[in-house]
């Protein structure tokens, strides 16, 4: 399984990236990856800047993550949407296929977050693409639990159990494998909190996907 991660340092923090190889391995799954990143940057930008779309056409992908900058499709989802029809023209073409990766809201914002989910999904459904709803899972998360904390200091950025649960989301909405009993070991997370935050991802992605 080889991954392109387009976003910037929602998404290379803690190198997600590597958080969920390690999980795909405990499942039996090889997972290859790159990371291209630039700190704050927009979809927009990496599409001017060209070097995403230089590595997409190269075709030797399985999937594309797209991660825009976080406030953006809050600000202007009209200009998310743009640069996500661009970047899925791109990644068709090259005979990949789309996903987006949902962030989450501001600490001291949470009612960003349906502004953010709706963003994302209606991005989704419109392109076929798959959703990666890790916003909408650490919304769950942070109304049953006050430990461990998701947000780093800054009230934005991800701590390193934020990125563990979006790694476990990936795991589970990319990969379609449970993530609960992968026990591999990460520096700096505890084994009871890893566990803890694996068992949640699965609780709380089939609560969004069963009916009402």
């Amino acid at each position: 399984m080889r991954i392109l991660f387009i976003g910037n340092s929602f998404t290379a923090r803690n190198n997600l990236p590597g958080l969920l190889k390690g999980l795909a391995g405990a499942r039996g799954i090889d997972l290859e990856h790159k990371l291209i990143q630039a700190g704050g940057a927009s979809l927009r930008q990496h599409l001017n800047a060209g070097k995403a779309l230089s590595e997409i056409a190269t075709g030797g992908y399985d999937t594309v993550v797209l991660q825009e900058q976080s406030t953006l499709p809050i600000k202007s989802p009209d200009r998310f949407r743009e640069s996500a029809r661009d970047f899925d023209a791109a990644i068709k073409a090259a005979g990949t296929r789309t996903a987006f990766y949902e962030t989450w809201a501001r600490r001291n914002a949470p009612e960003t977050q349906q502004a953010l989910t709706n963003a994302y999904g209606a991005a989704a459904v419109e392109l076929g693409a798959t959703l990666i709803p890790v916003g909408m899972v650490w919304k769950r998360f942070l109304a049953k639990y006050d430990v461990p904390v998701l947000h780093d200091d800054d009230n934005s950025h991800p701590a390193l159990a934020g990125s563990y649960l979006a790694a476990c989301v990936f795991l589970i909405a990319l990969l379609d494998e449970d993530p609960v009993g992968t026990d591999v070991p990460v520096k700096g997370l505890d084994a009871n909190t890893a566990a803890l935050l694996r068992q949640a991802a699965w609780d709380i992605c089939e609560e969004l996907t069963s009916p009402e």
